[in-house]
């Protein structure tokens, strides 16, 4: 996480509002998977990069809908989060300090994307989407794959 200024130490009352905006992420991800039938299918959709279609070319740095993110690249990352990007419990500590770093203003780095067809795998950048969404961001910067 790059940060242009120096941290400053969290008051108690963020760390505890961040706490608190963990936990109500984590609880749509269990009411989610109570109703729902089919637990296997609570986790990422995984997107094969040989398998893409409909490129734009020349790729760079554009603001995507999150509603436009579907999945991931990275199959290890599949099971971190749901389908909506909510977190799996053993996230915390990394979503938190992603979610510390949007309430400091921090500069973060785009999140880097695939595009296919009209919808887009992450590569990297899976907190900080999960943290966008939970905050209700409508869009965010990502560095799109030529």
């Amino acid at each position: 996480m790059s940060d242009t200024h120096h941290p400053q130490p969290m008051s108690a009352w963020i760390r505890l509002e961040a706490d608190k905006a963990f936990r109500q992420a984590r609880r749509r991800v269990v009411l989610v998977a109570q109703v729902r039938r089919d637990a296997r299918r609570s986790g990422l959709a995984v997107f094969d990069e040989t398998r893409r279609f409909g490129q734009r070319p020349g790729g760079g740095v554009h603001e995507i809908l999150l509603d436009a993110i579907k999945g991931t690249t990275e199959p290890n990352r599949a099971a971190q989060f749901d389908e909506n990007f909510r977190p799996a419990k053993r996230t915390r500590g990394r979503w938190q300090s992603v979610w510390f770093a949007f309430h400091r203003g921090a500069t973060l780095p785009p999140i880097s994307v695939v595009q296919f067809g009209e919808v887009y795998a992450i590569r990297d950048g899976h907190h900080r989407v999960s943290v966008a969404k939970a905050l209700g961001a409508p869009s965010i910067r990502a560095v799109v794959a030529a």
